[in-house]
């Protein structure tokens, strides 16, 4: 009876999502369907993190470095004449992977603090190697001449960007609920509660995680590839150490290891530094005040309110 008003609960969540443009040109209100679909990018690039972070157990400082790429490789074809998202995007994640198996198979030979160091160690080396590049624009950026061709979709439309983007979200989040039901997911929870004793116990402990990394690190490459599309520019912020700190604030936020923990970080901060905007200039303040609060009084985030960890 639980599961089937889960069930009925993300189908009516879901069709709202899939309303919400429709019913915001009705009210005039165009631009909040960018908004939206930012909201929507953010919150791809948070659950990815979220696996590495609550599915992996691997605190990692260093996921902007896999966000940016996405968005370089995407604003790097364009130059070359590639338009087409059929073809950009999954030789985005293509290169995104590469780049996780090799920071992951050398990360992941140290533990706790040391691999925090390490992921924002080469997160930072990307951040300055992309902007010495004088073909990458360098600190201004690579701006997109225009957006990737995802025929016969027409993505240059902000509502067809935002269904895009909802879409693929969806995808991930349905896909991330199978894995921790299949027998790696149940491998992952093992190693987060004694890695010792899964290694003891035969389990590939260092394949494991790095798959882990890898997977969580690609998604995190799309949400980049997305980003860039709708920005128009894939810029150099999105590879500094900042973003990766902001990432892991929204999953810290929503709730590690929550399937939903992700979406609901990156929607909850985004949408208080939208709001509060509006009103003060003082608006991250107050968002720190949210932040303390919220880890004072539900230090398992706000998902944990309402929510079974995976």
């Amino acid at each position: 009876m639980k599961r089937s008003r889960r069930i009925v609960l993300e189908a009516c969540l879901l069709l709202a999502a899939i309303v919400l443009p429709l019913i915001l040109q009705a009210l005039g209100e165009d631009f909040y369907i960018s908004f939206a679909t930012r909201l929507l990018i953010f919150a791809l690039a948070a659950t990815s993190l979220n696996f590495i972070v609550g599915y992996g157990g691997m605190v990692a400082f260093g996921h902007a470095a896999f966000f940016g790429l996405g968005a370089y490789v995407v604003a790097f074809l364009m130059v070359a004449g590639v338009t087409s998202a059929w073809i950009a995007w999954p030789v985005a994640l293509g290169v995104t992977a590469l780049a996780a198996i090799v920071i992951g198979a050398i990360s992941l030979r140290t533990r706790g603090v040391y691999f925090i160091m390490i992921t924002l160690a080469f997160a930072q080396m990307i951040y300055y190697s992309i902007i010495s590049l004088q073909v990458a624009g360098g600190d201004d950026g690579l701006p997109l001449i225009q957006r990737s061709t995802l025929s016969p979709f027409d993505l240059a439309d902000d509502t067809t960007l935002y269904w895009t983007t909802l879409s693929l979200l969806a995808a991930c989040l349905h896909a991330l609920q199978h894995i921790s039901h299949s027998r790696f997911g149940r491998a992952l929870a093992g190693l987060r509660q004694n890695e010792v004793r899964m290694e003891a116990l035969g389990y590939p402990v260092f394949r494991l995680k790095l798959v882990c990394f890898v997977v969580g690190s690609t998604i995190g490459g799309l949400a980049g590839a997305l980003l860039a599309n709708q920005n128009g520019l894939a810029s150099p912020s999105l590879l500094y150490w900042t973003q990766s700190g902001m990432l892991l604030v929204m999953v810290i936020l929503g709730g590690v290891g929550y399937r939903y923990g992700g979406v609901v970080g990156a929607i909850t901060l985004l949408g208080l530094e939208e709001v509060l905007g509006r009103f003060t200039e003082y608006s991250h303040f107050f968002i720190g005040l949210v932040l303390l609060a919220i880890a004072l009084f539900s230090p398992g985030g706000l998902a944990s309110l309402r929510g079974q960890r995976q």
